[in-house]
């Protein structure tokens, strides 16, 4: 059976943040502010800067980039079948 893409991270939307739960390790991300003036805002912007570590008690546990890709592609996923519009700054 082969895996699917992204299934090894579950998805999250709370309200004003996504949560991205990889083992026992959780990832919260809070919203970007959208530029102004733009005139088709996402539903979410992410602003990938911000991303270095997994939540406490993991916070000394680095992101490292092909793993950040990786969270990139499961939360573009779950915002399709949601039918929102995810932006990553």
């Amino acid at each position: 059976m082969a895996k699917r893409r992204g299934a090894e991270f579950q998805i999250t939307l709370t309200e004003g943040s996504i949560r991205v739960r990889s083992a026992e390790r959780v990832l919260t991300i809070s919203p970007a502010p959208s530029l102004p003036g733009e005139d088709d805002p996402a539903d979410f912007i992410v602003d990938l800067d911000s991303i270095l570590c997994w939540d406490s008690p993991h916070e000394d546990v680095e992101i490292e980039v092909e793993e950040l890709q990786r969270i990139v592609q499961a939360i573009e996923a779950e915002f399709e079948r949601l039918g929102l519009a995810v932006e990553f700054d």
